[in-house]
């Protein structure tokens, strides 16, 4: 008999993947589908990242690096967390792996052991919950709602903690949501942390620089919280370069032994190219990651206006990242053409096959009630995308 492992058969396929491998499927059918469901950025990677890279080629780095990645990588995200955030490490508490996402399981791998529970705010990216349970760890909920802007309180939190947490995963800003933790909600999170001093922080913040508030705020920075912090972050988002696969953590060394322990053992270091160019893009001019967060701005205002124009949605105003995550439950148990919507994932496959628009249901980020859209695209796109949208909801009774 065929059978694959127990610990496969818990995880569930990633939702946003799913959806983007269904409008591709669409497309491929002549269908124009404006895919708003992936979570990627749709410009190119600057030609001076891409010029070292080049030059990576030439200069035949085409080995196997060290386990946790190039020196050059390292100092270059050392100086990175020095200029930017204030933030003094040594090159050992630095290990670079492939993408943020692997940087991410790796710490809940080598930190989560069996029952050991680990506190994921909801709404939340669809992979954190799915990481826990491969480590045998359970995974705890908190519901952030809309009316407190997807961001939990410190009493939320406090009422969480058990004696077998183990993790709190906070991103910020929030893929699904766009929320942004402040400096003083960071600091009332961590005088709840302070009681419990089992309990380590994986701080995931790869959408930083896609920030419309003003400067980026680590828990990190926070007076006590750096030692029991895992500062998660990566080029996808900031430089455009989500292909490229680099990510790092940031944390206590004895924290990134264990994560180079395990890496060392099932991927080794990340691709060698790919690092020149990632520590080009830490050291280089930053004007480029400036010019694309002015622009991510202009289309949240775009679609945050257009959003709050189709009756029955509720909507909040975005402070990061590029996502909109509208409130659509008051469009359950409606119909068209004998197609009704009893949840957000019926939601989203109606806007797929009437509207032509890949969306994610939140069910997958665990807020039943919620709908996610990337406004990582064109503005044109944007535009026609909420028109068709308004057009399929208003078929619906």
């Amino acid at each position: 008999m065929t059978q694959l492992s127990n610990r496969l058969n818990r995880l569930q396929p990633s939702a946003t993947l799913a959806m983007s491998q269904k409008s591709a499927e669409l497309k491929a059918q002549g269908i124009d589908i404006i895919n708003m469901s992936v979570g990627e950025p749709d410009f190119n990677t600057p030609d001076a990242i891409k010029q070292a890279a080049h030059q990576a080629i030439d200069d035949n780095y085409s080995r196997y690096s060290p386990v946790p990645g190039y020196p050059v990588l390292r100092q270059a995200i050392l100086d990175k967390l020095k200029r930017e955030n204030g933030l003094e490490y040594s090159v050992n508490q630095i290990l670079c792996s492939n993408g943020a996402k692997q940087s991410v399981c790796n710490t809940i791998m080598a930190l989560v052991n069996e029952g050991d529970e680990v506190i994921v705010p909801a709404p939340y990216w669809v992979s954190y919950p799915q990481m826990v349970m491969l480590a045998d760890g359970q995974p705890v909920f908190i519901e952030a709602t809309i009316e407190q802007d997807f961001k939990i309180t410190p009493a939320q939190l406090e009422a969480a903690i058990t004696p077998r947490t183990r993790a709190l995963i906070l991103c910020s800003p929030s893929n699904p949501t766009g929320a942004v933790y402040s400096a003083e909600e960071l600091e009332g999170l961590a005088a709840v942390l302070r009681r419990h001093e089992r309990v380590i922080v994986i701080a995931d913040e790869i959408y930083e620089h896609i920030n419309y508030v003003g400067r980026h705020a680590s828990i990190a920075q926070i007076p006590d919280m750096k030692e029991r912090t895992v500062l998660i972050n990566g080029v996808s988002k900031a430089y455009a370069m989500t292909g490229w696969r680099i990510g790092f953590i940031a944390a206590p060394e004895w924290i990134v032994k264990g994560c180079n322990k395990l890496q060392g053992q099932y991927t080794s270091g990340p691709c060698s190219v790919s690092q020149i160019a990632a520590a080009a893009a830490f050291s280089g001019d930053q004007q480029c990651v400036e010019d694309m967060r002015q622009a991510f701005e202009r289309r949240k205002n775009l679609i945050v206006a257009l959003a709050r124009e189709i009756p029955g949605l509720e909507v909040n105003e975005p402070h990061g990242a590029f996502y909109l995550f509208p409130k659509c439950s008051a469009y359950f148990g409606k119909s068209y053409n004998g197609q009704t919507i009893n949840n957000s994932t019926d939601f989203a496959m109606y806007l797929l096959e009437v509207a032509h628009v890949a969306t994610v249901g939140g069910d997958a980020f665990g807020s039943p009630q919620c709908f996610r859209m990337s406004y990582a695209t064109s503005d044109d796109n944007i535009r026609e995308a909420m028109s068709r949208i308004k057009q399929a909801l208003a078929k619906l009774a």
